[in-house]
């Protein structure tokens, strides 16, 4: 439960504060960094808020890089930039940072109240209520089957107590303290919906992320100075240059990574909505490869890998100018990473350039270690989202993928339960080919279909059915630490134990990590199967794998056993049966 939150207090309009009475966009600005800035602060509290006590919370930093984009988005803004066009930069901004699923319905929320300040440049309490009534719809139409007891119903009631408790008198102040006092409250309430909620002993992570974000919103809107936690830095620190790896004799042999944002300028380009990127895509096409590029809005992304950075800049600057510009040797980072034997410099958070030629058909998957990637590509995959449980990859991330891929129809596997959204989001947004998402709701899942797809069918339809039929037979199951103490489904878990479990059932919980591995494939084989693989993560260890593949060759003689190195984090071992 939250509980370092005095109920009685927190919620109240400090009576030295003029209230609001209207809500305009620089006020809204100042709440959205408020509410992001509050979450951040609390964002590991959310992630500690997960039903099954495994390393893989990340709702809080899901939320937290959803508003955070938006907020960046804001950055571009002009100070008195109206009402309506605020809270369109501001949804704009988290539909493209959307991660996980509770990222993708706060930004369909927001998206939402955006629709209903459409056309206002100032709003009083009862268009904010109206317009936050639009925002629930909004995000209860994003799920495809909505249930109570989470972040939707944390909204929901709190929009409908707030606009059940506006009069004559209420001013912008009194509906956010209302809101944000009634949200904590149907917080507390989601165990007694959620049976799951109320047997580990926590309330929604998602409803949590939106308590803390619309109390940043309401403290804010007191006048409250909210200064976040510091941004995580793991995966950010500045980068040191190997200064012995390009010298004053050395030859420029792989060019320069070149990736730049260019805001279009309408003194450059009087009609931006209708601006073709034909006007820069063949152009840098003849000044280098590894080309992905593409505009969203009035902003273009560009990632070329180019001897003369100078002739890409100098070019695109017709167009626009620059918000962020990156160009690194690649020469330094060949010899750097030939040191570290792995692979070299790759665009993004995924790894395929443009093809020049478009396909009928094209894969993009999700996973996370190089065995994973692996795996995938031997099957098929033309392009790999790096992502996973606590790496959630953004509906941004998932568009940008598309753009390195030339194909009529894009097949997405998510291979997370928690990442099925925001790749449903993007495939909505993008418009140069028809995306599937593939409903493959773990890593073994997607394995299974992605190796059973026949991509020479003519028909989308056939090569769809024979995906859904190969998941249907695919049982998966993971072993991972235990970060706390907890009783699910009958099974006493003590932190530090190894937890084993398919879907949402708790199977084992022990000391020994074999001993747990066996009792969860001693559950899953239960009954016959015919294959198993299984994925030997980051922390496996190979003397205990070879003594499981040998139990099992013994136990189960007619069953085909694969072990594959794939390099994940979080699970030790990941079982796939069919």
């Amino acid at each position: 439960m939250l509980s370092n939150i005095d109920e009685t207090t927190a919620f109240a309009i400090p009576p030295e504060k003029k209230e609001d009475r209207y809500l305009d966009g620089e006020l809204l600005s100042r709440m959205a960094r408020g509410g992001a800035a509050e979450l951040r602060t609390n964002a590991e509290e959310v992630n500690h808020l997960n039903v099954f006590p495994v390393p893989d919370g990340d709702t809080g930093d899901n939320m937290c890089m959803t508003i955070e984009s938006g907020v960046a988005a804001l950055d571009k803004l002009d100070e008195s930039a109206s009402l309506q066009e605020t809270a369109a930069v501001l949804s704009r901004g988290m539909l493209l940072g959307a991660r996980g699923n509770s990222g993708v319905i706060l930004s369909q929320f927001i998206a939402g109240m955006a629709k209903g300040l459409a056309n206002c440049e100032k709003a009083n309490a009862r268009i904010v209520g109206r317009a936050l009534t639009e925002g629930v719809q909004q995000a209860y139409a994003s799920v495809m089957t909505p249930t109570e007891g989470t972040i939707l119903t944390v909204a929901r009631e709190a929009v409908e107590y707030a606009n059940a408790h506006l009069s004559e008198d209420s001013s912008v102040n009194s509906y956010f303290s209302d809101l944000v006092a009634e949200m904590y409250r149907s917080l507390q309430r989601t165990p007694q919906i959620l049976d799951v909620l109320r047997e580990a002993g926590v309330v929604d992570s998602g409803g949590a992320g939106l308590f803390y974000i619309i109390d940043g919103f309401n403290r804010a809107l007191n006048g409250e100075e909210i200064e976040a936690a510091a941004l995580p830095q793991a995966g950010h620190a500045a980068a040191t240059v190997d200064l012995t790896a390009f010298g004053p004799d050395s030859e420029m042999t792989y060019g320069y990574c070149t990736e730049f944002l260019l805001q279009l300028q309408t003194a450059k380009v009087p009609d931006i909505e209708h601006f073709d990127m034909q006007e820069i895509i063949p152009y840098l096409e003849s000044l280098g490869d590894s080309l992905v590029a593409f505009k969203t809005d009035s902003i273009v992304k560009v990632h070329v890998h180019t001897k003369t950075p100078e002739k890409v800049l100098a070019h695109c600057r017709r167009f626009g100018e620059f918000l962020t510009v990156k160009i690194e040797n690649m020469s330094v980072q060949h010899s750097e990473q030939t040191v570290k034997n792995e692979p070299a410099e790759e665009p993004g958070r995924f790894a395929a350039a443009v093809p020049v030629v478009q396909k009928k058909y094209a894969v993009v998957a999700v996973c996370n270690g190089e065995g994973m990637e692996s795996l995938f590509r031997e099957f098929g995959a033309d392009a790999i989202v790096n992502g996973g449980q606590t790496q959630n990859p953004s509906t941004n991330d998932f568009l940008e993928a598309f753009e390195t891929v030339s194909a009529e129809h894009i097949f997405v596997f998510p291979n997370n339960g928690n990442i099925l959204m925001a790749a449903r989001q993007a495939a909505e947004l993008y418009e140069k080919a028809t995306v599937h998402v593939i409903e493959s709701r773990d890593v073994g899942a997607g394995y299974v279909a992605l190796s059973a797809a026949d991509f020479t069918l003519d028909s989308v339809e056939e090569i769809l059915d024979s995906i859904a039929a190969a998941m249907a037979g695919v049982t998966t199951g993971f072993v991972s630490p235990s970060i706390r103490d907890a009783e699910l489904n009958g099974v006493t878990i003590h932190t530090g134990d190894y937890i084993g479990f398919v879907g949402k059932e708790m199977i084992a919980s022990c000391k020994d990590r074999a001993e747990t591995a066996r009792q969860l494939l001693s559950h899953m084989l239960a009954g016959g199967r015919y294959m198993l693989t299984v994925f030997c993560g980051k922390d496996a260890d190979s003397e205990e794998a070879e003594l499981l593949q040998g139990e099992l060759e013994k136990k189960h003689p007619n069953l085909e056993v694969y072990f594959v190195d794939g390099g994940q984090e979080i699970y030790p071992y990941i079982f796939a049966v069919e």
